[in-house]
């Protein structure tokens, strides 16, 4: 199957409602031109799950700021203070969710388990309305997997096939989100020839990898 799409055709396979995963840590590791084009097209009521809503200006903030998401399921949204006004005016649903929590239940949602058990939230409001497990005396909550209909993640390198790699601290989220969604797109900063990537370099294979936008 060719992989290979435009950014325009990219954008187009995100429609109203969906719910989709953005990789990235402060727009760092996002894809950021789909996201662009996403904001342009003009979809909206996505449930968008993200480490961080990033800025105004960048990343996926700018989604929350042309106002095409109805809620986001994150770990923090500090570096966007249009994120919490839009919460605190009752226009945008916040599910907070710790950070290693969160990975770990997009975690569990692309390795089909049912849940992960933390005793990370205990006795605050992140364990409200959630199940309470006790295993040798200690309590856990039971934290349920995350899955999409998209994962928009943004990786350095990539071949045609779609294996790609991250530089640093780009990776981030990414290939965990690769593993979580129906379909995924990858935005590549440079596209390769098959062949070109050493396979132990390989940090999302092209098994989990759609579409490639590069």
């Amino acid at each position: 199957m060719e992989k290979l799409i435009t950014i325009s055709e990219a954008a187009a396979k995100i429609k109203d409602g969906m719910t989709v995963m953005i990789g990235g840590f402060m727009a760092v590791g996002t894809p950021n031109r789909i996201v662009d084009a996403i904001v342009a097209s003009g979809v909206k009521d996505l449930t968008v799950i993200c480490n961080d809503t990033a800025f105004p200006d960048q990343g996926l903030g700018k989604l929350i700021v042309n106002k095409q998401v109805k809620k986001v399921i994150t770990s923090h949204i500090g570096t966007n203070p249009v994120t919490i006004d839009q919460m605190n005016a009752g226009e945008l649903i916040v599910e907070f969710c710790p950070q290693g929590t969160l990975a770990e239940r997009v975690r569990a949602g692309g390795a089909g388990l049912g849940g992960v058990l933390t005793p990370t939230g205990l006795g605050t409001t992140v364990a409200e309305g959630k199940q309470v497990i006790s295993i040798d005396g200690k309590d856990f909550l039971l934290e349920k997997p995350l899955k999409a209909d998209v994962a928009l993640i943004g990786a350095s390198t990539g071949d045609k096939n779609g294996n790609l790699t991250y530089r640093g601290t780009s990776q981030n989220f990414n290939p965990l989100m690769a593993t979580a969604a129906e379909m995924v797109i990858a935005e590549v900063g440079e596209l390769m020839e098959l062949g070109d990537i050493a396979p132990e370099n390989v940090r999302t294979p092209s098994i989990f990898v759609d579409y490639i936008v590069s």
